[in-house]
């Protein structure tokens, strides 16, 4: 059973109830209780003291219920858990998600009301699922691009952006970021991408940090050892930010030998050096 607050409606509590009988629990019902010293309060302090929340007390089962076995109350307690938390994403409006990055179509959806519920572009829609026109229909799937999914090096500006923040986020400075991009305002709108680094090294010889780039992902690219890079760089804190320019070493570090000795392990050499078993 669920119980929710004078102040609200019984649809949460009954989104939830419909989730834990699809789980296999027998329902009771939603219902509220007034206080016998104030009918106008609610009887449990989770319901009073919560306002203005959407407050509800979710009871699973009874372990003295006829109705109830107890082993499966012991057993089915983390799929009755998941069924409250379906129930809630449904009277919330999530349960169109079917899994991490797949939209299904609902009447009155738009290309524009989905791109802004997801935090994303129409335009950036339209490509990850070859769309050619804005049309769309009830019951379609759509793909929701994550971070990986976004081009390179840009940042999609969202409402309450500004430069200023945009810059302070990639630690970065304004002018770098209107420099790159040619703005000549700090006007900026919703979906604008934003170029974060340049495109361009100043040789051949320094890398710009780009958005989700590692040191061990710029020394794979690069084909060359860890540690080189971080000594080339004075790199104390292995922390790098984007737009930082790092010098490639043209020399790669020469293999050293290391003498195994009782307990070594290769792991703990990180791969940077040629072992040689004697």
């Amino acid at each position: 059973e669920v119980i929710y607050a004078l102040r609200n409606d019984s649809t949460l509590a009954n989104s939830i109830l419909s989730e834990l009988a699809k789980a296999g629990q027998n329902i009771r019902g939603a219902y509220q209780r007034r206080s016998m010293v104030n009918p106008s309060k609610d009887y449990y302090f989770m319901q009073r003291n919560t306002s203005p929340l959407e407050s509800i007390t979710v009871e699973y089962g009874f372990l003295d219920s006829k109705n109830d076995d107890v082993n499966q109350l012991k057993n089915n307690w983390k799929k009755y858990a998941e069924a409250t938390i379906q129930g809630i994403l449904n009277y919330i409006g999530y349960m169109d998600v079917i899994n991490d990055n797949i939209y299904i179509v609902k009447k009155g959806d738009s290309l524009y009301s989905i791109a802004q519920k997801y935090n994303t572009t129409v335009e950036e829609l339209k490509r990850i699922n070859n769309l050619d026109s804005n049309q769309l229909v009830i019951g379609q799937q759509l793909i929701i691009p994550t971070l990986e999914d976004i081009e390179e090096n840009y940042y999609i500006v969202k409402a309450g952006d500004n430069l200023y923040s945009i810059a302070n986020k990639y630690n970065i400075s304004v002018n770098e970021l209107k420099s790159i991009n040619n703005l000549v305002s700090d006007n900026l709108y919703i979906g604008q991408k934003i170029l974060l680094v340049s495109n361009e090294s100043k040789n051949d010889n320094v890398y710009v940090v780009k958005v989700g780039d590692t040191l061990y992902s710029i020394a794979k690219r690069y084909n060359i050892p860890v540690i080189d890079l971080i000594n080339a760089n004075n790199i104390n804190d292995n922390i790098i930010v984007v737009g930082q320019e790092l010098i490639i070493p043209n020399n790669i570090s020469n293999n050293v030998i290391y003498i195994v000795e009782a307990g070594d392990t290769i792991f703990m050499w990180n791969n940077e050096l040629t072992i040689e078993f004697l």
